[in-house]
């Protein structure tokens, strides 16, 4: 069982740090799922991620190679509830924008990134509700901050 990592974002935008923590999973050898509740976000990162250094090899979900993408890029609604497994057998799963990850998606995960906009108190609530039920569950987690002008752990939970 992995680790719940939660990002506070109040500096930068979740595209912008995205594309770093798809990349140490896969420096862990790990398959990714990027969840995201905005499209735009979504399609922003589907063309960074094109663009950057030597690119990153990704998908949208759907298509007919989904279990072959080293990663995966999936819209979900906030209230969708959780999806399933990824198509693509990630390790580890990006929330984006409050797309769901039930906890026993996460107890299945090596790990599991949650970004959220510590500007919005809606996004703000949601991250709280979901760490909330994570630790709940008895998910580890940890809670991650940028708020000093750069990433700091304020917060950890054994999960009991």
């Amino acid at each position: 069982m992995g680790r719940a990592l939660f990002y506070h974002l109040t500096r930068s935008a979740p595209e912008a740090l995205a594309p770093r923590l798809i990349a140490r999973a896969q420096d862990s050898g790990f398959r990714v799922e990027v969840r995201g509740a905005d499209t735009g976000v979504l399609e922003r990162l589907d063309e960074l991620l094109w663009l950057q250094e030597g690119f990153n090899a990704h998908g949208r979900a759907g298509g007919p190679h989904d279990a072959r993408q080293p990663v995966l890029l999936r819209a979900l609604a906030r209230d969708a509830g959780e999806p399933g497994a990824p198509a693509n057998g990630a390790a580890c799963i990006l929330s984006l924008d409050g797309a769901p990850v039930a906890p026993e998606r996460c107890a299945e995960a090596d790990r599991v990134c949650i970004l959220f906009d510590g500007n919005s108190e809606a996004a703000l609530d949601v991250a709280r509700g979901q760490w909330r039920a994570l630790v709940a569950a008895g998910q580890g987690a940890d809670y991650w901050s940028e708020a000093s002008g750069g990433w700091r752990k304020e917060r950890s939970s054994d999960g009991s």
